[in-house]
């Protein structure tokens, strides 16, 4: 029977096993000692929830689709009906194709066409590879059109700790600043976080309800901004997110499939509206490439 998120892609590096999706090039599932981080979901299914799924040429949100591109009003087509906006790409639903693979890797490489409010021809390829501890991830983005091409980026895995009761994981989030949203989920401006949207000390995800996308985020000595669940016992599984990644989007809900509770942690180059804003927008020259890394692992 075919799947309806495309041909699966199997990975494994010891005791390092993760599943990748042909369509949306998504992180289904990621397993590290037995212990998933990644939750998966049925075979049978469609992405819920976008899970995993990499957002190009721009993540999260466009109000009613409209964009000021230059001298030029753009219209995007209409993704997200019920809130009236464009959301999550022009990729989201599309097959890559597999530029390379091995045991412990798989390439997935699609391409942004001109289209309907998006005149702009952008390759794009994703490298997940595992590691000792986990999976890194690296996006690239070039423009293959003759004029400067504007690009944002996300990607909208889940994350957990198998073994755990989700709702006893404590979730830290190392920002100070955060979005304030209307309500159709577009930013309506930027505050310090306060109550429930600081947790850079960390709470349980049974006492978090958060659609929201965070700022000014504190990088580690080694560059990387992580945000983290930690069991109770002291395992910590981590969202590490490279240079050019400044935005972070966290989703809770007691929906997704077989879990009690569950966590999208997205790493973003821009939050919502970021093709009006240009916060986190890229414009990419004439056959520029733009690199991007984030990965997870548990410690």
């Amino acid at each position: 029977m075919s799947s309806p998120t495309g041909i699966q892609h199997h990975l494994r590096r010891g005791d390092v096993t993760a599943q990748i999706a042909q369509v949306g090039a998504s992180l289904r599932h990621l397993s590290v000692g037995g212990v998933d981080l990644v939750p998966p979901y049925p075979e049978a299914d469609p992405t819920p929830m976008c899970s995993g799924v990499v957002l190009a040429p721009w993540p999260n949100r466009i109000r009613d689709g409209i964009w000021q591109d230059g001298e030029a009003a753009r219209a995007l087509a209409i993704t997200e009906p019920k809130l009236r906006n464009a959301s999550h790409g022009l990729l989201r639903f599309s097959p890559y194709d597999v530029a390379a693979q091995d045991d412990g890797a798989v390439t997935l490489s699609a391409t942004v066409f001109p289209q309907t409010g998006y005149p702009y021809l952008v390759e794009t390829a994703v490298t997940y590879a595992l590691t000792d501890a986990g999976i890194e991830v690296v996006h690239t983005l070039t423009n293959r059109s003759s004029e400067p091409a504007a690009v944002a980026l996300g990607t909208h895995p889940f994350l957990t700790i198998g073994d755990v009761d989700p709702r006893e994981l404590v979730l830290r989030i190392p920002a100070s600043t955060y979005f304030e949203t209307d309500e159709r989920l577009l930013p309506v401006g930027e505050s310090p976080v306060s109550g429930g949207t600081d947790l850079r000390e960390g709470r349980r995800l049974a006492e978090v309800e958060l659609d929201t996308a965070f700022a000014t985020l504190r990088r580690d000595a080694d560059g990387r901004v992580r945000t983290t669940l930690t069991a109770p016992d002291g395992r910590v599984a981590a969202m590490w997110q490279d240079a050019g990644f400044d935005y972070v989007q966290v989703y809770t809900t007691d929906q997704y499939p077989g879990q009690a509770r569950a966590v999208a942690i997205e790493p973003m180059t821009g939050p919502a509206e970021s093709f009006n804003s240009g916060r986190g927008l890229r414009r990419l020259a004439s056959g520029e490439t733009w690199t991007l890394r984030w990965g997870i692992e548990l410690s």
